[in-house]
């Protein structure tokens, strides 16, 4: 009989990573996670660009940032040691404008204190040295950042957990959360499962199942769609590395930028469009119950009063192959249209406050023996295996076996 049994709601990669550390960190400890879809890894996780952030934008002190610069070390680690792919093909954050050179230099200042490795500031000739077709004024150039492949560690995650005596079940859509003498009680129709403490990891969902576990109705999940180019085959060797823009301070969005796979392609995206349904994945996707919900929300209009003009421009580059390539051309100049096809689209859980404010840094909830992740956006794939050390510690003040 094991000592305790701990529930993780959501096989994403961090419920998985949280899951797994428990079931390292604490022997004789049971660990169930519960996933609505029929495999691990299906939404965020597996829609992500598969960037392995170094910690260059997010402010120092920050769950963000402190996180990141961990989970990064702990996650090469994990891949070389499991032979996972981990790629440090480098970054450059370019400014093609004069008025973004004292914005990259807040943020040179910022990498420095979050400790990012190796970063330096370079010319336009050494842009030119490192990325022959990459127009630009000035860069950062941090030569760690790196590709990985999401889906597949959280697939390991998996396979560790299940080595470790806990289990993944697939196919278990949560229905109820109730509080019961001794325990929680976690229901799917009329499937229940009985565990001493539980950790939501719900992503898309986060807000919806923590509102069966009696948590605060803020933040809201609000979804952005981000949708991808293809550079074709033929048009790959124009970018070597990954050419990021200057970010835009307002956004917690860091705009369209070229990122090389670690299958060989290279995406162009994503823009930021606000997405019809929690899952909605294409253009013409939307949910009735989803949009009421968002129209309730009095964020959700608060955020529109004070950001519509660059909704409206993300949504013409969703409709326009021309428009969304105009910024992009600012940074690979010699790609146009013709040498890009339609990718793919992820959509991105962005929490919401009441006042319309778009919640930056990762966000946990305590209710009783539940923790819930409420906001947990890029660099959360980065971070995973540093959020579920934070996550143990929170809940067990144990120390981590990562």
């Amino acid at each position: 009989m094991a000592d305790e049994t701990i529930g993780i709601v959501g096989a994403g990669i961090v419920g998985l990573a949280t899951a797994r550390e428990i079931a390292l960190c604490r022997p004789g400890t049971r660990v169930v996670v519960m996933e609505k879809e029929p495999e691990v890894a299906v939404h965020q996780t597996g829609h992500n660009s598969g960037v392995v952030h170094a910690g260059i934008y997010y402010a120092p002190g920050s769950l963000k940032a402190d996180l990141c610069v961990r989970g990064v070390s702990i996650l090469r680690e994990y891949c070389q040691d499991r032979g996972l792919p981990y790629e440090e093909i480098g970054k450059l954050v370019v400014a093609v404008r004069p008025d973004e050179l004292g914005r990259m230099e807040s943020l040179y200042e910022r990498a420095r204190n979050n400790h990012v490795p190796e970063l330096r500031k370079i010319s336009r000739e050494e842009i030119k040295e490192l990325e022959p077709h990459v127009g630009g004024i000035a860069a950062l150039h941090s030569p760690r950042t790196a590709i990985t492949d999401y889906p597949a560690i959280a697939r390991e995650f998996a396979k560790d957990i299940e080595a470790s005596e806990g289990e993944v079940r697939l196919g278990f859509p949560v229905t109820s959360i109730a509080t019961v003498p001794g325990g929680i009680e976690v229901a799917s129709g009329e499937e229940r499962v009985r565990v001493d403490r539980l950790v939501l990891c719900a992503g898309l969902h986060s807000d919806a199942v923590a509102k069966l576990a009696q948590d605060k109705k803020a933040p809201k999940i609000i979804p952005f769609r981000g949708e991808y180019m293809l550079l074709k085959p033929e048009r790959t060797h124009l970018v070597r590395g990954l050419i990021y823009p200057v970010p835009d301070p307002r956004y917690p969005f860091l705009g369209v930028h070229f990122t090389p796979r670690v299958d060989g392609s290279v995406e162009v995206g994503p823009n930021a469009v606000l997405a019809l349904a929690r899952e909605g994945y294409k253009l013409g996707r939307f949910s009735l119950k989803d949009l009421a919900g968002l129209a309730a929300y009095p964020g959700t209009w608060r955020m529109a009063a004070q950001h519509w003009r660059t909704g409206i421009k993300e949504y013409r580059g969703s409709l326009s192959a021309k428009a969304f390539m105009k910024d992009a051309k600012l940074y690979v100049p010699g790609v146009g249209v013709a040498d890009v096809v339609r990718g793919g689209a992820g959509v991105r859980a962005q929490a919401l406050d009441p006042d319309g404010t778009l919640v930056d840094d990762f966000r946990i909830h305590r209710v009783g023996r539940i923790t819930a992740v409420r906001n947990a956006p890029s660099p959360a794939a980065t971070a995973s295996m540093a959020i579920a050390e934070h996550i143990v510690e929170a809940v067990f003040g144990a120390t981590s076996a990562t």
